[in-house]
């Protein structure tokens, strides 16, 4: 018996989205099914996705990558975590951290120590345990999988790049395996009558372009998923109130490039603001019932640290995602799928995650139900853990000076997001769930950065002796202090081993 096997698949749209998906697709599966892609040059891409998440070197390295000819062809730099600045209150700061802080002891998590240690009397803060912060606060990088002969676990990080560069990079990995470009404006999406699945999409020109399995790939209008298919949306609204961001890019003022993104807040929502090797990517993100578009691209210009490269742009939005990711022949990747605002960069991963299930449930011909259904409950799971955790940074506040972040905190929460706050304020407990894309360090570091003190901590922690815990947290500050101050600052390890490639 020959095997229904699906042999071509039509991307609908370009941009990252769209070329991740071609270059993944061309990787594993590009020898036993067709690939095209389909955009225009005439609609442009939202192209604000600069900052990303570790999970990304993964792709990368499944891609078989070379992360210094990555870098320097987007003119891309490297990113330790993300500094949060005004969020719990005006004038503080925190940095949330891709590494891991301290050293696991006796099975018990390394911030028992610490909140044993504080609620001694000691006053050293938890980041000062965590090698990625010692390296930021310097404005240096490198590659470093351990620390010496310690047990402590090296620099973990990702990237800033140039999207449309990226978008180009991917590209050019595609068609070199037999990705098809096809240029080209859709006017028309033909389905079957009798399964409602998409046959093929007409173009402007007369073409029609046939496919087995369409990938839709062209942002916010959902071009097969919502409007041939009606799939419908849920709008988390609600919690995430942030309907407007306004990007621009500057020059770059600031020597050495930071490694790390930083998000500051404003009166109505924040600024996100992102070091490339040739510019700086900045943007508001803000909510239109609480401020004007005029007020926040005031707001942003006077925020910025250099000169303004182009004219500020306003894209509108509805957080929350598609009812389905997957609806009978269609897949929806990218703002297609969903949106969750880039406050933690996982914009880009979300896409890589929803190409990576794919992969792995890649259907026969036949579509089985039960492929669809598990890709949609697990991609649905991730995008509410991760929304989730946005929703954390704005209800963990205490700033009182305008209607906006008072409304952030007084706002009720889902409850799986309420269950993790309470389990973290007795006894400082955390857990993973499925398919939760952010650690147990992240999550800690963002709680307590935001101002959740837990009551308790593990009682197996008092099983060092006072001297024993004085040494433990000394040594593991001193080992994170001394590797930090061995590595070259970020702007000279991007001259020497990734220097830019061209100008954008």
């Amino acid at each position: 018996m020959t095997p229904n096997r699906i042999k071509s698949v039509l991307i609908v749209g370009g941009g990252t989205a769209g070329w991740m998906a071609a270059a993944a697709l061309s990787r594993f599966l590009g020898e036993t099914i067709k690939i095209q892609l389909v955009e225009s040059e005439q609609i442009g891409t939202v192209g604000v996705g600069e900052a990303t998440i570790p999970q990304i070197k993964h792709l990368n390295s499944a891609l078989s990558i070379d992360e210094r000819e990555f870098v320097a062809r987007t003119n891309g730099s490297f990113k330790l975590g993300i500094e949060f600045i005004n969020w719990r209150r005006q004038g503080e700061a925190y940095l949330h951290n891709f590494g891991s802080i301290g050293l696991n002891l006796q099975q018990v998590p390394f911030h028992h120590y610490w909140l044993r240690a504080r609620a001694g009397g000691a006053s050293e803060s938890l980041w000062d345990y965590c090698l990625n912060t010692a390296a930021a606060r310097q404005m240096r990088f490198a590659p470093l999988e351990k620390v010496g002969n310690s047990p402590l676990s090296g620099i973990a990080y990702a990237y800033h790049f140039d999207a449309s560069l990226y978008g180009k990079f991917l590209r050019d990995y595609a068609e070199q395996r037999d990705v098809i470009r096809v240029e080209g404006l859709i006017d028309d999406t033909i389905m079957a009558p009798e399964s409602g699945h998409v046959t093929a999409v007409r173009l402007r020109d007369g073409r029609t372009l046939e496919a087995d399995l369409f990938i839709d790939c062209s942002g916010f209008r959902g071009l097969l998923i919502e409007q041939a298919l009606k799939t419908g949306y849920e709008d988390w609204a609600h919690w995430l109130p942030c309907d407007r961001a306004i990007p621009v890019p500057s020059s770059n003022a600031q020597a050495p490039i930071r490694p790390y993104t930083q998000a500051i807040a404003h009166n109505a929502g924040w600024q996100w603001r992102i070091p490339l090797q040739h510019r700086t990517g900045n943007g508001h993100v803000f909510s239109s019932a609480h401020m004007s578009e005029a007020a926040a691209t005031e707001t942003l210009l006077a925020n910025l640290e250099g000169e303004a490269l182009a004219e500020p742009r306003v894209i509108r939005f509805v957080t929350g995602r598609r009812k389905q990711f997957w609806n009978r022949n269609v897949v929806a990747l990218g703002l297609a799928s969903g949106f969750l605002e880039p406050l933690e960069s996982t914009s880009i991963h979300l896409v890589q995650s929803g190409i990576s299930r794919l992969i792995a449930l890649f259907p026969d011909g036949d579509l089985a139900a039960a492929d669809r259904d598990e890709y949609n409950r697990q991609m649905a799971l991730e995008y509410e853990r991760v929304r989730d955790f946005i929703i954390l940074h704005y209800h963990l506040n205490e700033r009182t000076d305008s209607d906006f972040w008072q409304d952030c905190a007084a706002m009720s929460v889902p409850d799986t997001l309420s269950a993790k706050l309470d389990l973290f304020r007795a006894n400082g407990r955390l857990y993973h769930r499925e398919e939760d894309l952010f650690t147990d360090s992240s999550w800690l570091q963002v709680m307590l950065g935001q101002g959740v003190n837990p009551k308790g901590y593990h009682p197996m922690a008092d099983a060092l002796a006072a001297g024993q815990l004085s040494d433990f947290l000394g040594n593991i500050q001193k080992i994170v202090g001394q590797a930090a101050a061995t590595l070259p600052t970020h702007s000279d390890f991007l001259a020497k081993h990734c220097p830019a490639a061209m100008d954008s």
